[in-house]
């Protein structure tokens, strides 16, 4: 398979090695992106286990709470401009508070949800025809909680990060203190116990070969492999993270701390995983004027 300069670039920005490490990872992985990343990282050229995912659409995720009720959900829309749009927002709004009502699980059942004028896919294709953007309901997840539970919800970047999360027992300060952290440090998940057998496979193997190409024998590497394991699971495990206010404790250390005990966490980064649009809307905007 040739190897392309914009599949070295796009290696590049996910490991930080260098242009002819990247090409080289590349031509060995036969143009595997996944495969190339994982090459660099046991040859000890890209250091991170991260992969950041690609951001495009553009949109808003929020947060809504009734008793022991909440709806977290992101609504996408084709530029950051129309996000700020306050019928996009009511929109939202509408969408949200007609969640809050329901127990549905997937977007097509959302979509036949009644709002009080129409139903939420009606409202959606209307708001895309007035607005003049494609805009769509990308995912959401209604939680419960019991009465001893609390939920901790917040909003960052004005809407371009929701993390909500319920803690047993502690407080609703303790709660909304962890939902900040989910928000802030990016946990995949919550607890290591739900970190996919695939994705811990993958990561031990790799941290074998890392450790083996330091030179190090293979019974030290097994041995090397679990120490960065718990290192690895303190990265995208919120239960293990450090804690951002007091970094001599994990997070699941402060709960505790404070009579509680961590039970669940979604967080949305809105456009996560989509594809960026590349186009200049300016530009867009001209030539629309140009034309008539």
């Amino acid at each position: 398979m040739e190897v392309t300069a914009s599949m070295v670039k796009n290696l590049r920005e996910l490991t930080g090695a260098g242009m002819m490490d990247c090409k080289k990872a590349l031509a060995e992985t036969n143009g595997n992106m996944d495969e190339a990343v994982n090459y660099l990282r046991e040859k000890g050229i890209a250091k991170s286990a991260k992969k950041e995912s690609r951001i495009a659409a553009e949109g808003l995720a929020n947060i809504y709470v009734d008793g022991n009720k909440a709806v977290i959900l992101e609504v996408n829309s084709e530029t950051d401009f129309v996000s700020k749009n306050e019928e996009f927002i009511s929109m939202i709004d509408t969408i949200g508070a007609t969640l809050l009502k329901s127990d549905v699980t997937t977007v097509e059942e959302a979509k036949n949800l009644a709002t009080p004028d129409e139903t939420i896919g009606e409202l959606i294709v209307n708001k895309t025809a007035k607005i003049g953007e494609k805009l769509s309901l990308r995912r959401f997840a209604i939680v419960t909680k019991n009465d001893d539970e609390f939920f901790g919800s917040y909003i960052h970047m004005g809407g371009k990060i929701a993390a909500l999360t319920v803690i047993k027992g502690a407080s609703e300060e303790v709660a909304k203190d962890v939902a900040m952290q989910a928000a802030a440090m990016k946990p995949l998940y919550c607890f290591p116990s739900e970190v996919p057998a695939d994705v811990l496979d993958n990561e031990r193997n790799v941290l074998k070969e890392q450790a083996m190409n330091e030179g190090k024998p293979q019974d030290i590497a097994l041995k090397m492999v679990e120490g960065r394991i718990k290192k690895f699971y303190k990265e995208i495990c919120l239960a293990e993270q450090a804690f951002i206010k007091d970094g001599d404790l994990s997070v699941e250390k402060y709960v505790t701390n404070n009579g509680g005990e961590i039970v669940s966490m979604i967080r949305y980064e809105v456009g996560e995983g989509m594809e960026k649009r590349n186009d200049n809307f300016a530009e867009e905007v001209m030539n629309q004027v140009k034309g008539n």
